[in-house]
């Protein structure tokens, strides 16, 4: 079964804590790598241990939450193993495995419904990566060359 880690800010608390039970009930093995309440908080401070842990491959996946999605798509990108893609709908969440080979799907949590949001993390986690044209361009993306 897939290990999926997941990080988020305030905003994006009560969609991941939803999130989380869900992939549960399915099997899935979780870690949790915060916030754990919905008081303010700085998302970088998640988002990094979050892409550190995916980048190791101690992950399969990671699922990213703040408000818009876009601070911690932002921070989590910072990392050159990680191809985060921000990820409102399902097509998006479909062509950013299948075309860039995404292993965090960051989410919009003010932009999106609980449902909508399982729906798009459904989405991304069953689909796989195409290969082929692909390749060459996902590994042309990090700025030291990282070998897939």
């Amino acid at each position: 079964m897939k290990k999926i880690a997941f990080a988020s800010d305030h905003a994006g608390f009560d969609i991941k804590m939803f999130l989380i039970e869900m992939l549960i009930t399915k099997g899935f093995e979780i870690k949790d790598f915060g916030t754990f309440t919905k008081e303010s908080v700085d998302y970088p401070d998640y988002a990094h241990p979050l892409a550190d842990a995916v980048e190791k491959k101690e992950y399969d996946y990671g699922v990213s939450l703040c408000g818009s999605g876009n601070g911690i798509n932002m921070t989590v990108n910072k990392h050159q193993g990680i191809r985060s893609a921000l990820c409102w709908n399902t097509e998006i969440a479909e062509l950013a495995r299948f075309h860039n080979d995404a292993n965090i799907c960051a989410i919009p949590a003010r932009f999106v419904s609980k449902e909508i949001a399982f729906e798009i993390l459904t989405t991304f986690l069953n689909t796989e990566f195409e290969g082929g044209r692909h390749i060459n361009r996902i590994e042309k993306i990090p700025l030291n060359k990282l070998k897939r």
